[in-house]
């Protein structure tokens, strides 16, 4: 069966044909962002908006490339409004190559890595500034 928009639309709002705060809205501002800038020595890179499976290829493509070039990597993750088991991965991933340190984690980022205990193993500093100095 094919897929049909017009029942996920139906999904996504209230009985009063509002949508549901977070979802399914086109708002421009609510895209992710990933910026990657070179910062005293280190690359970091900055992460806004919510991040799954379906939208970690930019993020994990910018975390590739500061890896292949910079001895310090650092995810800005302060801006992450949503975070699931794929940016975990991700931040595992990259970790792995030991280079990364996560700067100034959001609410959400900062919770999935105490539930996961992955805050025991990721370097994690309060900002940019004590990652790239650590």
């Amino acid at each position: 069966m094919p897929w049909d928009e017009a029942p996920a639309s139906a999904l996504l709002t209230t009985p009063s044909r509002n949508p549901i705060p977070g979802q399914g809205t086109e708002d421009p501002s609510q895209q992710n962002v990933v910026l990657r800038y070179e910062y005293r020595g280190a690359q970091v890179v900055e992460a806004r908006g919510a991040y799954d499976m379906e939208s970690t290829g930019p993020l994990a493509a910018a975390l590739e490339r500061a890896a292949e070039t910079h001895r310090k990597v650092v995810l800005d993750a302060s801006g992450v409004t949503f975070a699931d088991s794929s940016f975990l991965n991700l931040m595992i991933l990259t970790h792995r190559t030991g280079k990364l340190r996560v700067a100034a984690p959001s609410a959400q980022v900062r919770r999935l890595c105490e539930i996961t205990a992955v805050d025991g193993v990721l370097h994690i500093h309060e900002s940019v500034d004590d990652a790239v100095a650590a």
